[in-house]
């Protein structure tokens, strides 16, 4: 590390620490997961265009896209308390107590309001405009409460991905690379940051695979039972009530 405040020895201690609660939380929510729920948030016209025929590959089709999703907002939710954990090392940062603000810090004499996400393509417009006020709400704020003369000026940072044109007028968006050197002063810990994400991934892996298989198993058993005729084939009227009939 380029910066002398954060090493990747102190990297790995905090993923370490923390990513066995992403895999813990991944499994709790699997065990949680009822039929029903998942049925009524997928499109069971996508299925029926792509042939899908047998109660076993309907569940796990449907399964894992509604883990995916789940998924990627546990770990986004652990990328974010990582983001502030380095920044914080690094340039004093800290979590914002602002509405929408995820983190704050001050770094070549401005003062940064940084709203982390996921990836580059997270919201729709009326989410961004949120995301805008938002920023606009902490600078009137900090306007009000601070003597201090820094410059203020909010940040969309991602953590993956890339967009060609950093400065979107209302604030800076930064992805990727650009993002993490921003937090840290270090061109290349976007890439150092995957070693330590590893760190026993095989065997919470190995544990996740053993109550997903149960899972798949105890869905296909009851989808049978609910939305397949005695000959085996599936009831795609009954599947569409659940998913999508007018409430009685």
């Amino acid at each position: 590390m380029n910066t002398g405040q954060i090493t990747q020895e102190k990297i790995a201690a905090y993923v370490e620490q923390h990513i066995p609660l992403f895999h813990q939380n991944r499994i709790e929510k699997l065990k949680k997961l009822k039929l029903d729920d998942v049925l009524k948030r997928k499109n069971p016209y996508l299925f029926k265009v792509k042939h899908v025929v047998t109660a076993g590959e309907f569940v796990k089709t449907i399964l894992d896209a509604f883990l995916s999703s789940q998924e990627e907002s546990l770990f986004g939710g652990f990328l974010e308390t990582l983001a502030i954990y380095i920044c914080q090392e690094v340039y004093g940062g800290r979590k914002s107590a602002a509405e929408g603000i995820d983190l704050e810090f001050n770094r070549d004499h401005s003062h940064y309001l940084v709203a982390i996400k996921s990836g580059p393509n997270w919201g729709n417009s009326s989410q961004i405009k949120r995301m805008i006020d938002n920023f606009k709400q902490a600078k009137r704020i900090l306007g009000t409460n601070s003597q201090d003369a820094r410059r203020v000026v909010a940040v969309n940072g991602c953590c993956y991905g890339k967009d060609k044109a950093a400065d979107k007028g209302d604030y800076l968006k930064l992805c990727g690379q650009r993002f993490w050197a921003f937090i840290s002063g270090d061109d290349e810990l976007y890439v150092e940051l995957i070693e330590p994400f590893g760190h026993r991934a095989k065997e919470n892996n190995d544990q996740f695979s053993e109550e997903y298989a149960k899972v798949v198993n105890k869905f296909s058993h009851k989808f049978i039972e609910m939305f397949c005729d005695a000959s085996g084939a599936i009831i795609w009227e009954k599947l569409l009530q659940l998913n999508s009939g007018a409430a009685a």
